[in-house]
Order: C-alpha cells, then sequence, then structure tokens
C-alpha cells in the first residue's frame, strides 16, 4: 500500500514536461551567452575576466566561453571628430583662432583598447595632439601664409606627423583640416582699425593726385587756350592789315582815277562834320573851303 504511491509520483515526475523546457532554455541562455557576431562595419575582442586576449574579430560568428568571457565591439569605419577652436599665434606674432576636425579610424582594436579604452578617450587625446602639431606649424608661418599661401602645406604636414603619433594607440589618422580661421576680438578691431586708417590714407592719396591731376589738366587746358587766342589774335591782325592794305590801295586807285571829284567829296564830309550839332563859325573870303565851293 505504501509503494503504490511513490511509484505514481516518480512516474508523473517523469512524464512532465517542465524538465526538457528548462534544459531547452538553458541551452538557448548557453548558447546566446557563446556565440557573438560582430558586424560588417565592426571589429572586436574578447575579454577574459577583465584581460583582453591577442585577438582581434573580424566580421562574421563567433564562439567565446560564456560567463567569463565577455566581448568589446568597436567602430571600423572612418570618424569624424570636430575640435573645439583654440587660439595659436604665428611667426609675427598674430594671434589667430583655428576651428579644425580630423578624420580618423582604429586600425588596431587590441592596441586602442590597451591605451585610450573607448572613442570620448580617443578624442580627447586626437585633440591635444592634433591642437599641438597645429600651433607648431603655424607658429613658423606668418599670418598671411596661414591664411592662404602655405594652408595646405600647413594641413598635410600636421596630418602626417598626427598619424605618426596616434599609431601607438592603435588610431590612424587620415586627414586634418582647418574650416575657418579667425581672429580674437581684439585682433579684430586693432585690425579694423589699421585697415580704416590704411584706407583712409589711400583715399587722401588719391584725392592729392587727383588735385594735381586736375591742376595740371587746366594748367595745360589754360596755356592751349591763350596760344590758341594768341594766334587767333595775330591771324586777325594779319587779314585786317591785308584788308586795310587792300582797302587803300582801293581808295588810292579810285583817287587817282578822279582827283577833282574826290576833293570835292572830302570838302562836303568836312563841311557836315563840322557844322554838326549847330555849330557856328566864322569863315573868310580866303577860307579854303569856300574857295572850293
Amino acid at each position: 500500500m505504501t509503494n503504490s504511491p511513490t511509484g505514481n509520483s516518480g512516474q508523473s515526475v517523469a512524464k512532465s514536461p517542465f524538465i526538457p523546457a528548462v534544459a531547452l532554455l538553458v541551452l538557448a541562455f548557453l548558447a546566446f551567452q557563446s556565440f557573438f557576431t560582430v558586424h560588417q562595419t565592426q571589429r572586436a575582442i574578447v575579454l577574459q575576466l577583465g584581460e583582453p586576449l591577442p585577438r582581434v574579430y573580424d566580421p562574421g560568428l563567433h564562439f567565446k566561453l560564456p560567463f567569463i568571457q565577455n566581448v568589446i565591439f568597436f567602430d571600423a569605419r572612418v570618424l569624424d571628430y570636430e575640435a573645439r577652436s583654440r587660439e595659436a599665434f604665428t611667426v609675427d606674432k598674430k594671434a589667430i583662432v583655428l576651428d579644425n576636425y580630423a578624420r580618423w579610424r582604429i586600425i588596431n582594436p587590441l592596441q586602442f583598447y590597451r591605451t585610450m579604452r573607448t572613442i570620448p578617450g580617443a578624442q580627447a587625446r586626437l585633440d591635444d595632439v592634433v591642437y599641438s602639431q597645429l600651433r607648431a606649424l603655424v607658429g613658423a608661418y606668418t599670418l598671411t601664409e596661414v591664411v592662404s599661401a602655405h594652408r595646405a602645406d600647413i594641413m598635410r604636414e600636421v596630418t602626417d606627423k598626427v598619424s605618426d603619433l596616434m599609431k601607438n594607440f592603435g588610431v590612424e589618422v587620415l586627414d586634418v583640416r582647418i574650416k575657418r580661421t579667425d581672429l580674437p576680438a581684439e585682433n579684430q578691431r586693432a585690425i579694423f582699425g589699421r585697415m580704416r586708417a590704411e584706407r583712409e590714407r589711400q583715399a587722401k592719396q588719391y584725392r592729392s593726385e587727383g588735385e594735381e591731376e586736375s591742376t595740371r589738366i587746366r594748367s595745360d587746358a589754360d596755356r592751349q587756350r591763350a596760344v590758341i587766342l594768341a594766334e587767333a589774335a595775330r591771324d586777325a591782325q594779319v587779314e585786317r592789315g591785308r584788308g586795310d592794305a587792300k582797302a587803300a590801295s582801293v581808295y588810292a586807285d579810285a583817287y587817282n582815277r578822279s582827283p577833282e571829284f574826290y576833293a570835292w567829296q572830302r570838302w562836303l564830309e568836312t563841311l557836315r562834320k563840322s557844322f554838326r550839332e549847330n555849330s557856328k563859325i566864322v569863315l573868310s573870303n580866303e577860307t579854303p573851303l569856300l574857295k572850293q565851293q
């Protein structure tokens, strides 16, 4: 009687579906903890009890020991980092504000994890390295050369030096660029004042040169006017002399043709002028004018 209940309970436990379900869940959990997938844009390393293993895992499905190993993923794509604006000084002691950015990627995840751990830590380190190299190279050029003439050379040299320095941290720097160069506010005001003074000086110079040119043109015009008037007066005198000579010749020729007529004509003209405005003249019989009459 006592064995019967015990045998029935054992059969009920053996036939219960709970144990296979638990076993499947445990196996699934172990599989989930043992396998991991690396995306094609990633690389991964495995930590065992907090220490990184020497292998770097490429994209694909991989195995790890559950519970004692965990995976850290790193982005294998090219990353952009914009640095904060900082001041630097050129060789001619001019302050300039540099606004730059860098393009970089992780080439050695294991070395990267050992030296900088995270991407924010790498960006902080990259910011310091880029700024130190930029400051050193900008200090070897003048402000004009930094802004225009040697800007590309500076960027290329900074990229090479920063990339060499960051390789020790498992990072490759592909490009460093200056987005914008500004002047500090006090420098801007000073430069604006100098530019304004320079423009005013040039304006005064242009006005002085314009007044000088205007005076020269007026003097030349006055000289040409005087020459033209003198030549015109000379030509007029010549033409007037020729006219007077012609008139005298005509008068002389006419007088020679009839001297008595022109003598009488001159006598009438003399009388006309003598008796103008009710003039009174006392003449004797011996007056030549009366004799002519």
